[in-house]
């Protein structure tokens, strides 16, 4: 055998041996096997205003939110999420013409998202109500995930 038919022979067996290992390397074993991931967060956003706070959407489908409220009156706020499956979540105080992040996972049932201050007020602003329903569907067909 000539030595150009042996250089495509062994390009061949190299060819068909990195074949091989790519392939041993996909498929992700039986941890991952058929588990879908979980639904794609969905952003709620909202505003405390000097009537109460309001967010938008507020009826969603139970999963992972994140929650932005900007702070449009002239005094810091702390927000707080209540509900029936949770324990209460609280952020740091939001200042005037800031925003507040709130990032969880919720189950089905109904929340309040309220909006606190140190500084004693004639009234309390009225909090906001979230519904959330059954379970989002899973985002595996949503490409662009993390």
């Amino acid at each position: 055998m000539s030595n150009g038919g042996r250089m495509r022979i062994g390009a061949i067996a190299l060819g068909v041996a990195s074949a091989a290992t790519v392939l041993a390397g996909c498929g992700g074993g039986k941890d991952f096997a058929d588990q879908p991931r979980p639904p794609a967060p969905i952003t709620l956003t909202g505003v405390i205003s000097n009537k109460g706070v309001t967010v938008s959407p507020n009826k969603v489908g139970a999963g992972p939110v994140v929650i932005l409220v900007s702070n449009q009156t002239r005094v810091p706020h702390s927000l707080e999420l209540d509900g029936s499956a949770i324990a209460p979540v609280r952020t740091d105080p939001v200042a005037p013409s800031d925003t507040g992040r709130i990032q969880t996972t919720l189950a089905k049932g109904v929340y309040t998202v309220k909006a606190g201050s140190e500084r004693a007020v004639v009234r309390t602003l009225r909090p906001a109500r979230l519904v959330i329903g059954p379970d989002r569907p899973d985002s595996n067909d949503q490409v662009g995930l993390p």
